[in-house]
């Protein structure tokens, strides 16, 4: 079921059991004497055994969990909660997908709900089919499909320039509302380790491969054992627009911001109110440059989000919720412009159940002034960025003196190493095909770059499959058919 409430009660910005204190207020004053199950963003071993050692209910219930490991349960049971692969609670291929007729799946686990086309049997590939496999990138698709080609009987050589896996999921993590992304690394390190102890997998971080590279490991004159075919999951950069003034000192990108740590002063123009401006903008609203550590899931206090969203634990008022009065917003870091080009309403291309979470983190902080249908003019000397905002009669010229400036402004693909097996004209270019971002930049989607390692994983060892036609979706559900049939009649 679905209900509609202004405060959040299942999104990843919503701490581990941070409603399990209503099951307990029941029990503690004998309200009912059935058995009470505690539910709601409840997704690992630690937080069900805190909640029942602490009377704070009877049961647990959990939903989404089983989507990401349909093993959760045994797992915990034997004590391999390093196994686990945990629900990140973000939505994106389960609630999202049922909201618009789409089968329900998980980001974090393409195969929930496919089981009959994602097939990822141990060791299932025959002894004469299995190549020696070289990926390069360890983001999201990179990760999955290394961890799936290995499973299944491949050898796999997994290169990253980083010396951590994780891609741009270590940038992700960082961001308030999104602690349980450190949850996806852990569970795609613990795997990845396991499999380089069985001989399966070579992990070779802090190692960057230039096509050179790959033409000497594609022979089997290179004195490593050679590599059959190349998987480029090397993701993304930033897009950087055509605005005169750019290359100032006070311009950062979001990798600037998220990765680098760079130093953002007190008053910030955002550009790009896509997914990752949102993302900035949270983080630069919440981030104490003196203290830089980053939370972990159950780092995030309770009592906290609570407060801020205004929910009332002694149920004094009318349906739960404070007084506007008392509702505690903490103090923001900064005051945040955040611009976009269209028309429009900011963050419409967000999440269809977490979107409206984001806007009104934002709106609610009272510190962030969202700006539609900005052309973006330049920026001076002194670091100021000249913007126009509408147009025709009601068009009007501002000078933003800001600190800094970030640009968030989109991605493009990665495609140096594809392009450069193509131009060399040799065989190899057949032996090349990019994953992820690398394939396709768009908005920075997880779950189409773990969907399209995982599949490609499965087929890369058939003749058929080829650069340029190596992306599998899944099989059309019959809840999408009668979705887009009802929406037809509708409309």
């Amino acid at each position: 079921g679905w209900h509609e409430a202004r405060i959040p009660t299942i999104a990843t910005s919503v701490p581990r059991g941070a409603f399990s204190w209503v099951t307990k207020k029941l029990r503690d004053e004998n309200i009912v004497s059935v058995p009470l199950c505690a539910t709601n963003r409840i997704n690992d071993p630690t937080t069900i055994e805190n909640i029942l050692s602490s009377d704070s209910a009877d049961l647990i219930s959990m939903a989404r969990p089983f989507l990401a490991d349909p093993e959760i349960v045994k797992k915990s049971r034997e004590g391999r909660h390093e196994d686990i692969n945990t629900c990140i609670g973000c939505n994106q291929a389960c609630l999202d997908h049922a909201f618009i007729g789409k089968t329900a799946s998980c980001l974090v686990n393409p195969r929930a709900c496919h089981e009959t086309e994602i097939d990822i049997t141990p060791n299932s590939v025959r002894a004469d089919d299995r190549l020696n496999i070289g990926v390069v990138g360890s983001g999201p698709a990179g990760m999955a499909f290394a961890h799936t080609a290995a499973t299944i009987g491949h050898h796999v050589t997994l290169f990253d320039k980083s010396p951590e896996i994780g891609g741009q999921f270590n940038m992700a993590k960082r961001i308030p509302g999104k602690e349980e992304f450190h949850e996806t690394i852990r569970y795609f390190n613990v795997q990845l380790r396991k499999l380089e102890k069985e001989g399966k997998l070579d992990i070779r971080l802090g190692t960057e491969v230039s096509y050179d590279d790959i033409d000497r490991l594609s022979s089997s004159n290179s004195g490593d054992e050679k590599i059959d075919k190349w998987i480029i999951a090397t993701g993304v950069d930033p897009r950087v627009p055509n605005i005169p003034g750019l290359d100032h000192p006070k311009v950062l990108s979001y990798i600037d911001v998220l990765r680098h740590k760079a130093k953002v002063g007190r008053k910030v123009a955002v550009i790009g109110a896509g997914g990752i401006g949102f993302d900035v903008s949270e983080f630069l609203l919440h981030h104490d440059d003196a203290d830089d550590h980053d939370k972990s899931a159950d780092e995030v206090n309770v009592d906290e989000f609570l407060t801020k969203w205004g929910v009332d634990k002694n149920n004094s008022d009318r349906g739960g919720l404070l007084p506007v009065e008392q509702i505690q917003i903490p103090p923001p870091h900064r005051e945040i412009i955040l611009m976009q080009r269209k028309k429009g309403k900011l963050g419409a291309g967000l999440g269809k159940t977490t979107g409206w979470i984001h806007r009104s983190e934002l709106v609610r902080s009272k510190a962030v002034e969202m700006l539609p249908q900005v052309s973006y003019d330049k920026v001076d000397e002194d670091g100021n960025l000249h913007i126009t905002v509408g147009s025709g009669d009601k068009k009007e010229s501002r000078v933003l003196e800001v600190d800094n400036i970030i640009l968030c402004a989109g991605q493009v693909s990665k495609k140096d190493l594809e392009k450069a097996a193509v131009n060399a004209g040799s065989d190899l270019a057949g032996k090349v095909f990019t994953i992820g971002g690398a394939y396709e930049a768009g908005e920075l989607d997880a779950k189409r770059a773990i969907d399209m390692g995982t599949r490609l994983a499965l087929k890369i060892k058939n003749d058929e499959v080829v650069p340029g036609e190596h992306n599998f979706n899944a099989d059309i559900g019959a809840e999408e058919i009668l979705y887009k049939k009802m929406m037809s009649v509708i409309r």
